[in-house]
């Protein structure tokens, strides 16, 4: 494996991962996504979230794959996937690329997870295709009633700013912190290899233009993605939000859930925007429970 913070999952948890890799058509003539696969089962599809990777999920792995065939991707631009250049990074460019990766794996139907950038996405993705999504699930994912973030994409995106941001930021260690510590609600749940594990891929140069590219049509991409969520509302979806979120107003959790027919929210206590890093287990457990149809007490689970 690229990453042996990847492979520990393996000896920790005592997992058969493996890491594949695919060509995705349209997008460079080097254009290999990169994905881990566990499990087996019904497909099983996990999107993360921007600056995030395949690594995100790596706790939670082990347990879904007991239930399912886990796909765990780097979307291109991220993680250990190649970064083309002049990559179309919209919701709908990453989605279609998504069903691209999944018609080459061979899986027809598959239940999707999505989380922040990555539920938008995930969102997208079921809109295009409605008929393979078996069922949705997003957490803390970026949507249209969210207004954190508005602001600092167009400014980020801006042409005098951008470039700035490409060169300094990957100089700037404090930075890092600063941004990792604030996806969680309790800095003392922070897993050890978390700041390390995120810190790693974005060395590679691309990274920062990667973001910056996701940036400068977010809030385009968030008003297509308001008009194409009427064409998703009959997939069963399950809404997962840490109480403490400052990526993605858990506010907003309400307004989308009412999207869905077939809508129900699980809301972590105190817990920030990586509710699988932070409360592993619970998640999991939520997760799995959905999957399996035996929600209880009025849609939320006993873990």
């Amino acid at each position: 494996m690229n990453s042996a913070l990847d492979a520990g999952i393996n000896s920790q948890h005592e997992l058969a991962l493996e890491e594949h890799w695919v060509n995705l058509d349209g997008a460079g003539d080097s254009a290999r996504m990169r994905y881990l696969r566990a499990g087996s089962g019904p497909a099983l599809l996990l999107v993360h979230g921007l600056l995030g990777y395949s690594f995100s999920w790596r706790f939670c792995i082990p347990a879904l794959a007991k239930h399912a065939t886990v796909y765990a991707i780097d979307l291109l631009g991220t993680g250990f996937s190649d970064r083309p250049a002049k990559l179309d990074c919209s919701f709908q460019a990453s989605a279609k690329r998504l069903l691209q990766f999944m018609d080459k794996t061979g899986v027809a139907w598959f239940d999707l997870v999505g989380t922040s950038h990555g539920g938008a996405v995930a969102m997208m993705l079921a809109a295009l295709a409605p008929d393979r999504v078996r069922r949705l699930i997003l957490v803390d994912p970026a949507n249209p009633w969210s207004a954190h973030g508005k602001r600092l994409t167009v400014f980020l995106s801006s042409c005098l700013v951008a470039p700035l941001f490409a060169n300094l930021a990957p100089r700037m260690p404090s930075f890092h912190e600063f941004y990792h510590r604030r996806m969680f609600g309790d800095p003392q749940r922070i897993p050890l290899d978390s700041l390390e594990g995120y810190r790693k891929p974005m060395r590679i140069p691309g990274s920062y233009e990667y973001a910056l590219a996701v940036a400068r049509s977010w809030n385009r991409d968030l008003g297509e993605l308001e008009s194409a969520l009427p064409r998703i509302t009959q997939i069963p979806t399950l809404l997962i939000w840490g109480s403490k979120d400052t990526a993605v107003d858990s506010a907003s959790a309400a307004k989308l859930k009412q999207v869905f027919r077939d809508g129900r929210l699980v809301i972590f206590d105190g817990v920030g925007h990586l509710p699988y890093e932070e409360a592993p287990e619970e998640f999991s457990c939520v997760v799995t429970q959905f999957l399996s149809t035996t929600f209880i007490d009025g849609g939320h689970p006993r873990c």
